[in-house]
């Protein structure tokens, strides 16, 4: 793999995080269905597409312009002295979990091993400040980052009807920091 770094966002790196490529394709969605017998909860099963969906980002990236000094935490991976991905993430105290609000690899680069990195750094910065779990949010339509996300370990967590501006379902899921 080419030599990537993981850093913290520059002001200079700013500029570069909306035109990475932030779209995704799914082949699968996520389906609900409620528990039986009047019992609580939900099942969530991959269901396949009947072709390759084309997912836009469910956040604005201009956004990060305005408010990336805001942020708890901003990663960058870099190659060649430009970003190729990024994480966002916010500390949330009264939980004691570091919520990763976008993690986003510019697709040529996908599936080498940066979002993992970024993540894991995440993890690192969260267990210094002593955090006890990550979250991770993903669209049900966005089979990549469930696989994702439970290859790292993450395990579901929940869901909110309505969460993405598009109305989309989001899924969570947690990891526990040591």
């Amino acid at each position: 793999m080419p030599q990537i770094e993981i850093r913290t966002a520059l002001a200079t790196d700013i500029p570069y995080l909306p035109k990475i490529d932030h779209h995704s394709v799914s082949e699968t969605v996520w389906k609900m269905a409620w528990a039986e017998n009047g019992g609580l909860g939900a099942t969530f099963q991959p269901a396949p597409l009947p072709r390759p969906l084309k997912l836009p980002y469910p956040h604005d990236p201009q956004n990060l312009l305005d408010t990336w000094q805001r942020r708890g935490l901003l990663l960058v991976a870099v190659h060649d002295g430009l970003p190729i991905g990024y994480l966002a993430a916010e500390p949330d105290r009264p939980q004691h979990g570091l919520w990763l609000t976008d993690v986003v690899v510019h697709a040529p680069w996908r599936r080498k091993g940066i979002g993992s990195a970024l993540v894991l750094t995440a993890g690192e910065w969260g267990s210094e400040r002593g955090l006890r779990q990550m979250v991770l949010e993903a669209s049900f339509r966005n089979g990549p980052a469930i696989v994702f996300a439970q290859h790292l370990g993450f395990t579901f967590s929940g869901f909110q009807y309505g969460y993405y501006p598009n109305g989309d379902v989001a899924l969570f899921f947690a990891l526990p920091l040591t």
